[in-house]
């Protein structure tokens, strides 16, 4: 098998313009076009598919193929767009013939019709943006013959039924689109998905996405692009009724964005939460499209600092890969990272975070000089109650540290006798821009949770978070520890934000002789982190990388020993990880559990933290006082 090989050439860094990333247009547009380049060998005869190496999705090669064309399309199309076409000649040639010959029913490379929750209906949503957004050097350069093949393929949206999150939005911008060149739609249908997302609006700017407690990147990439996008499409479209709720829309997104602002490390990392993270660069959408609807509180320079800096990350961190290819994974490949529906085109969901393009080069975003965001002038600690999650993020370590009492994408409704068995990505009760859950199924979930271990060695987890509260530097929750079929036992814990730590204050049912088990988070990389843990004196462990990210756990009341657990292939950040952990022997009386979790790359002795923080428990009323006299009260047993 042939391996095709490309090397990124980027334009000199530019720090007058840019002083903290260096990145300018011109960086942007030259990595579109070595992602698009580097498909050109992977390109079917006809050019309607785009085979790709990698593990196939769920849905078949045939869809995985499409899903190729379809993602790299929009990439081109925003590419096409901002430049009005103008040396874009080879792009618009080779996605028209794509589209002529995909949506021809006759051609070999025809594309998959869309039947009711099929993926196509996601990739045939990429199209409509594309084609809209590309009109004048793609759609209108079709002959009426591969016009009407393409309004009869997207027509498969009519009437049909979708999932019912946000994929409602792919039937409304498709239908749309529709609408706009004259084709048959039915405006029921985009009136319906639009009226849906309401029920999901849980006010600051967040959605869920669908029913639940659904909080996570999608909320920025989906949630509020696909109605920018759709109102885009609705000022083409004669006659048609926007502006009320595009109001909405754009009041909406600046709310988002104040909180989205926080949830970018001052390198550029995003935060490592959710499903879908191998679309990496569509992290930076939100932030666009609240430039292209002039609706956002941040600055022209501050939207492209905060853009700029999450595409440069990526890039430092070897992706695209040697052939120019976004692969399934975060930095490498990385397949835990991934969803079932995830296929070797699903990477190109990145293209989502490019859509600045379409604004033209002298809009502001890209002609004036770059601004701080405020993570850049001094540390951050920002309480979001809609998602649950209170963000901490320091600026000289470049952390982002994340706290979830809120997001756990379980179902609504449950079995009697179990629980959610809980998702990696939402259940932890942290996360970091520089640290991952351990996903492999082989490695034990400890990070960032408290479970109860029986005598088999049987273990909870951490399934539907029930909330008690959020305040400024304090939040609650509470969720039920079940042990095969026996239980369920309440475990309530409340985290309490002191500068870059998080103290977790637990109250923790269970039965006699189980063990109780808290964990800190993973820290990986390329070689083995080291390791040390004490349970003489003060009970602590720890955990450090090569490149000096330190996580450990500190035993403040009721914690009797420490360790160290090490993973191999089973995080994000590096194929070595390893994870403290602190346990205590459990009575089968309601236990009182005290704890700091730290992840910083200081040099910080975790003894001298213990020493440093004072826990008095009387009953249920825990007292907490903190280096420099600051004193903080927990109240357990509320739920």
């Amino acid at each position: 098998m042939t391996v095709h090989t490309s090397r990124l050439i980027l334009p000199a860094t530019d720090r007058e313009l840019s002083r903290q990333t260096g990145w300018v247009r011109g960086h942007w547009e030259a990595l579109a076009d070595h992602l698009l380049d580097s498909l050109v060998p992977y390109f079917s005869p006809g050019s309607a598919r785009v085979v790709l190496p990698g593990r196939p999705s769920r849905s078949g090669t045939a869809s995985d193929e499409l899903e190729g064309f379809a993602r790299s399309f929009m990439l081109a199309a925003f590419r096409i767009g901002g430049v009005r076409g103008e040396g874009c000649e080879q792009l618009i040639e080779r996605y028209a013939r794509g589209v002529a010959n995909g949506a021809n029913p006759d051609h070999p490379e025809s594309w998959l019709r869309l039947t009711p929750r099929s993926q196509q209906m996601v990739e045939a949503a990429a199209i409509a943006v594309a084609l809209h957004e590309s009109r004048e050097w793609i759609w209108d350069r079709l002959d009426t013959r591969a016009q009407e093949h393409v309004a009869e393929w997207l027509g498969g949206f009519i009437g049909s039924t979708t999932h019912d999150n946000n994929w409602r939005l792919f039937q409304v911008v498709s239908e749309q689109f529709l609408a706009s060149v004259g084709a048959p739609y039915s405006q029921d249908d985009i009136d319906g998905g639009l009226d849906r997302i309401e029920d999901w609006y849980v006010g600051d700017g967040w959605y869920s996405d669908g029913d639940g407690q659904n909080f996570d990147n999608y909320i920025g990439w989906a949630m509020h692009l696909y109605p920018g996008l759709w109102a885009r499409m609705a000022a083409a479209t004669p006659g048609a009724q926007y502006e009320d709720r595009l109001k909405v829309y754009r009041e909406r997104l600046a709310l988002f964005l104040e909180d989205a602002v926080h949830l970018v490390g001052n390198d550029g990392a995003p935060v490592y939460q959710g499903r879908s993270l191998t679309y990496r660069m569509a992290a930076a959408a939100p932030y666009w499209m609240g430039a292209l609807l002039d609706s956002t509180p941040l600055s022209p320079g501050q939207t492209r600092r905060l853009c700029s800096g999450i595409a440069r990350h990526f890039v430092q961190h070897g992706v695209p890969d040697e052939r120019g290819l976004l692969t399934l994974g975060w930095y490498d490949t990385f397949l835990p990272t991934t969803q079932q529906y995830s296929g070797p085109g699903s990477p190109y969901w990145a293209s989502k975070g490019f859509i600045g393009l379409l604004l033209p080069p002298e809009h502001p975003v890209w002609s004036e000089p770059e601004d701080s965001i405020p993570l850049d002038d001094e540390d951050q600690v920002r309480a979001m109650p809609a998602p649950g999650w209170i963000v901490h993020n320091s600026r000289h370590d470049q952390l982002v540290r994340l706290v979830n009492h809120g997001a756990d994408h379980a179902p609504l409704t449950e079995p009697e006798g179990v629980e959610p068995a809980g998702d990696a990505h939402y259940n932890r009760f942290a996360y970091s821009n520089h640290a991952g859950p351990e996903l492999a199924d082989h490695v034990p979930a400890i990070d960032n949770l408290i479970c109860l271990i029986d005598q088999e060695g049987r273990t909870s987890t951490r399934g539907r978070i029930r909330r008690l509260g959020i305040g400024a530097r304090t939040a609650s929750s509470w969720h039920k520890a079940w042990l095969g079929t026996e239980g369920p036992w309440p475990i309530e814990t409340t985290s309490v934000i002191y500068g870059n730590w998080e103290i977790r204050v637990s109250l923790v049912e269970g039965p006699a002789g189980a063990l109780v088990r808290s964990g800190g988070y993973a820290v990986a990389g390329s070689s083995l982190p080291e390791a040390t843990a004490s349970s003489e004196g003060a009970v602590w462990a720890s955990t450090r990388n090569s490149e000096g990210l330190m996580s450990a756990v500190v035993g403040l009341h009721g914690y009797t020993s420490a360790g160290v657990h090490r993973g191999l292939g089973a995080n994000a950040f590096g194929p070595h990880s390893a994870t403290p952990y602190l346990t205590a022997p459990h009575t089968g009386e309601p236990a009182v559990l005290v704890h700091a979790v730290l992840l910083t790359r200081d040099a910080l002795a975790p003894q001298a933290l213990a020493e440093g923080i004072d826990v008095a428990v009387d009953g249920r009323e825990i007292t907490i006082t903190l280096p420099g006299g600051d004193t903080e009260f927990v109240m357990l047993g509320n739920r």
